[in-house]
Order: structure tokens, then C-alpha cells, then sequence
């Protein structure tokens, strides 16, 4: 089991769950944050600083967001588990799911 991050974080990426996250398992896409599934520890750190709450233990997902928890992992398909997002930085990619959203408005 793992952390999924949702579709509240597209065009958002606050980025509060990566200063928290001990083991430097949340990658940066184009448009949205994604947490390596192998390399999550299910600490929970993550979720409780999410400022818009995109951030889910797996059996907890929301029914509208469920293909999130496939897509999270999707983004590693080809990357793998490179073992700490901060050595990558920006991976100037999404998954087609988030590839397929209009622009996310978000009230500042």
C-alpha cells in the first residue's frame, strides 16, 4: 500500500508534502506531484500539510479520483525507482490523465 497525491494538486504543486516526506519519494511532473509507490514508506507525513488535501492512503481515495492511485504509479513505468526525487527535479512529463485536464483553477 502507499500515499496517492489527486487531482487537487494538478497546477498546484504546493509542494509542502515534499519538505516533509522522509524518505524523498515525491517526484515533480509538468503539471502535478506523484509518489513512487516502492520507495513510499506509508509514513503519512505527506498528507496532513497537503494545503488542498490531494493527498490520500491508498484504500482511502475518493471514488472520483481512484485512477489517480494507477496513474501515480504510470508516471514510474519508464522512470522507475530512482531513489530521491530531489537529485531529478523537474520531470518535464505527466501521465495522460493529467495530460487530459483542462488548466485547474485554484483560489490563493
Amino acid at each position: 500500500m502507499t500515499y496517492v497525491i489527486s487531482q487537487p494538486c494538478v497546477d498546484l504543486k504546493d509542494k509542502a508534502c515534499i519538505e516533509e516526506c522522509p524518505v524523498d519519494c515525491i517526484y515533480e511532473g509538468e503539471r502535478m506531484l506523484y509518489i513512487q509507490p516502492d520507495e513510499c514508506v506509508d509514513c503519512g507525513a505527506c498528507e496532513p500539510v497537503c494545503p488542498v488535501e490531494a493527498i490520500f492512503y491508498e484504500d482511502d481515495v475518493p471514488t472520483e479520483w481512484t485512477d489517480y492511485t494507477a496513474a501515480n504509479a504510470d508516471f514510474f513505468v519508464e522512470l522507475g525507482s530512482p531513489g530521491g526525487a530531489s537529485k531529478l527535479g523537474l520531470i518535464e512529463r505527466d501521465v495522460p490523465l493529467v495530460v487530459a485536464l483542462p488548466p485547474q483553477e485554484h483560489d490563493h
